[in-house]
């Protein structure tokens, strides 16, 4: 058990090292990325300049989150505030989207409209630039990329990591993935830019660098709006505990069991357990208790658990809608 409260607090500290490591990375490649545009002129620098900032901002609204997530419960909340590092994830989504995406598309048009490019002043300086904004966020990414490695159940790469709860690594992963790119494409755009004399190449990459913001932006939403509706837990510690529990001599079938992500980690677990007729309340009593505290020591990660003792055929008419008699004596 030690062991497993070990590792979850070497997750949380992994977790925010990794967006310690996006912050500095980010806000020292926006300084730069700034200085270069106004010295270049470059649609593509100023886009990716805004990127960054937004990149550094965004990690702050991640920690915001980690730190308010750890608020204990009260009267009001009963089962804590762990679900508001999923709340500001989705406003990182929304941000990259708004922000990212809308300022680099709006820079890239209003550049090619108004026939306003008129090439980019010192290429070589911005390409240099580019080259070592791609060196700190490779940085940044593999930080994070290590600590999502560090977390890998060995379903898949893409499995595995569909089923991470910790937004603060995911999201960090995207964002640095998406920077990464969008460095390549920022260079490709002032490349052609100078070596072909058809400056419309700059803007044109402020405007795939918006498409991909926006992009990053649509998924970041998709996976934080699954976390934010409710996840469960996944196969792992459902099927675990179902086979354990049903192995019980005193216990005929557990009818129900259900997991939920209260936060990256704290879990909800519910179930209901069908006992033998014959077997006595006090031993009733010291089964649950049993089994809520081997759940706990084997799953740390599960914060709470609800155990309903009910028969299957009871179990089955309130699961039944179409039944209605139990919702009937309810209503009266």
């Amino acid at each position: 058990m030690a062991r497993s409260k070990a590792k979850q607090n070497t997750d949380e500290d992994g977790s925010k090292t990794t967006v310690y490591a996006a912050i500095g990375s980010n806000l020292a490649i926006a300084v730069t990325k700034f200085g270069a545009a106004m010295f270049t002129g470059s649609s593509s620098m100023l886009a990716e300049g805004i990127h960054s900032v937004i990149d550094t901002a965004n990690e702050g609204f991640l920690l915001l989150g980690m730190h308010r997530a750890k608020k204990p419960a009260t009267d009001k909340h009963p089962f804590g505030y762990g679900v508001e590092v999923y709340f500001w994830s989705f406003v990182v989504a929304i941000l990259i989207f708004a922000l990212g995406a809308g300022f680099s598309i709006f820079e890239g048009v209003e550049t090619l409209m108004t026939g306003e490019s008129g090439g980019v002043d010192s290429p070589i300086i911005a390409l240099v630039v580019l080259g070592l904004a791609f060196c700190f966020e490779g940085y940044s990414w593999s930080v994070a990329f290590r600590e999502f490695q560090e977390r890998r159940k060995g379903r898949g790469f893409f499995r595995d990591f569909r089923d991470l709860k910790d937004p603060s690594i995911f999201i960090v992963l995207f964002e640095d993935s998406a920077a990464c790119i969008g460095v390549v494409i920022a260079a490709l755009g002032i490349g052609l830019s100078w070596a072909t004399g058809i400056h419309q190449f700059d803007a044109i990459g402020s405007i795939l660098i918006g498409i991909l913001l926006a992009v990053t932006a649509v998924l970041l939403a998709i996976e934080t709006k699954g976390l934010l509706i409710g996840e469960s837990a996944g196969p792992e510690i459902e099927e675990t505990v179902h086979d354990r529990v049903s192995g019980i001599d005193e216990i005929v079938a557990v009818n129900e069991l259900r997991t939920l992500h209260l936060g990256p980690s704290d879990v909800l677990l519910t179930m209901s357990v069908d006992f033998k007729d014959d077997v006595p309340s006090q031993r009733i009593e010291a089964v649950v208790s049993e089994i809520e505290r081997r759940v706990k020591q084997r799953f740390p990660i599960v914060r709470r658990v609800y155990i309903e003792v009910q028969s299957q055929s009871g179990h089955k008419s309130f699961a039944d809608p179409g039944n209605g008699a139990p919702v009937e004596a309810l209503a009266e």
